[in-house]
């Protein structure tokens, strides 16, 4: 905010002050609506430097027509419509509205009210972040914290939540770690999500990041008094950076015995080039799997090669390739493959880090095995942008 320092002007009598300030109260009182409504039509922005916020596109693999938004607890929301407003509270008998998707924009249905517009943006009575409930009707529900906007695309609705960076973070690292992984994994991971945070915006179009593992797995915030929570907020601000810059820290669940670089699975180096790293648990402890599918659905697969792997998945579901490491044969027109391990192998593995902690290794320690090189910093909001 920048402060204006008024120039030096003659002297008023009493009475030229007063009408002058009558005649600002006017002026003021007739622009108040305009005001009020750019002030609620603000959405939080990822880049300004005075919050750490992140956008994350939700729910978006269910391609959503419809989706009902819901209040939870004595949390009110509003729900603002073009120049409509729509309160949605427990205690008014209108607690939830739905919105489907009606050619180019939206019709929104709370109670008796039907409004259309071409965009929603859902807050709390100032304007502040809330918690809500987002459900695609029959697939999913699902609970957040912070400001939600809808609009149509493509034939569907995209939802994007704009959340405070570390709520985000608490909510993947509730989602991407085991139930009992012991707490320095736990920050291990924190550190790992709030560095990919980070470093990587932009994945998309529309927001900055998906809630799938294409990003970044992310669920429902996790209570204050969660293991995940408190992860969090002992690792605040920290990430891991290489040259002096934030890495898009990436992990895996089980790495086979070792984790791999970017140029052993085809994939380009990007700013950090992960250096392989031996893991004595997933050596002695690995993960098999097997497979088995029609040779045709799988052109071109070859281990080692991620590009592959995920367009293999992509089709046939998230677990038809579990990891690069596998041996492929054809027999009777199909593919069968037996394989070890879990994910990509780069970076983090989760398993590897988890018994790693259970030896009594802190997290420093941890990060500092699977991502040589690095150093672990203080990233506060300001520098979030």
């Amino acid at each position: 905010m920048h402060v204006v320092t008024p120039r030096t002007s003659p002297a008023r009598t009493p009475s030229a002050l007063t009408s002058l300030g009558l005649s600002l109260l006017v002026l003021l009182a007739a622009y108040a609506p305009i005001f009020a409504q750019i002030t609620r039509a603000r959405v939080p922005s990822a880049s300004d430097p005075t919050r750490a916020v992140v956008r994350v596109g939700v729910l978006g693999l269910f391609h959503p027509r419809e989706f009902i938004v819901s209040a939870t607890g004595a949390s009110a929301l509003v729900l603002h419509a073009g120049e409509e407003q729509i309160v949605l509270e427990n205690s008014s008998g209108v607690d939830s509205a739905s919105v489907r998707i009606s050619e180019s924009d939206m019709v929104v249905t709370a109670g008796i009210r039907t409004v259309r517009a071409s965009k929603i943006i859902v807050d709390s009575r100032k304007n502040d972040p809330v918690d809500f409930v987002l459900s695609v009707p029959g697939k999913i529900t699902r609970h957040y914290r912070g400001i939600l906007e809808i609009k149509p695309s493509a034939g569907n609705l995209i939802a994007i939540v704009t959340m405070d960076r570390e709520t985000a973070i608490a909510s993947v690292v509730a989602a991407e770690s085991a139930p009992d992984t012991p707490l320095e994994a736990l920050k291990a991971q924190a550190v790992a999500t709030r560095s990919y945070f980070v470093a990587s915006r932009g994945r998309h179009r529309d927001f900055d990041f998906c809630d799938t593992t294409h990003c970044q797995f992310l669920r429902e915030p996790p209570s204050p008094e969660s293991p995940a929570a408190n992860a969090v907020a002992a690792t605040r601000d920290l990430v891991l950076a290489y040259d002096s810059r934030p890495v898009a820290a990436m992990y895996t669940r089980s790495c086979s015995g070792h984790t791999h670089t970017p140029a052993e699975l085809g994939l380009p180096s990007g700013r950090y080039p992960y250096f392989p790293v031996e893991c004595k648990y997933c050596r002695t402890h690995p993960v098999h799997w097997s497979s088995r599918f029609f040779a045709g659905a799988a052109v071109g697969l070859h281990s080692y090669n991620e590009s592959a792997r995920l367009d293999v998945d992509r089709r046939l579901g998230w677990t038809a390739v579990p990891s690069n490491d596998f041996a492929m044969k054809k027999e009777n027109g199909e593919l069968i493959l037996q394989g070890t391990g879990q994910g990509h192998g780069m970076g983090l593995c989760q398993s590897g880090a988890k018994a790693m902690a259970e030896e009594g290794a802190d997290f420093r320690q941890i990060l500092n095995r699977y991502y040589p090189n690095t150093t672990i910093v203080s990233w506060p909001a300001a520098s979030a942008s």
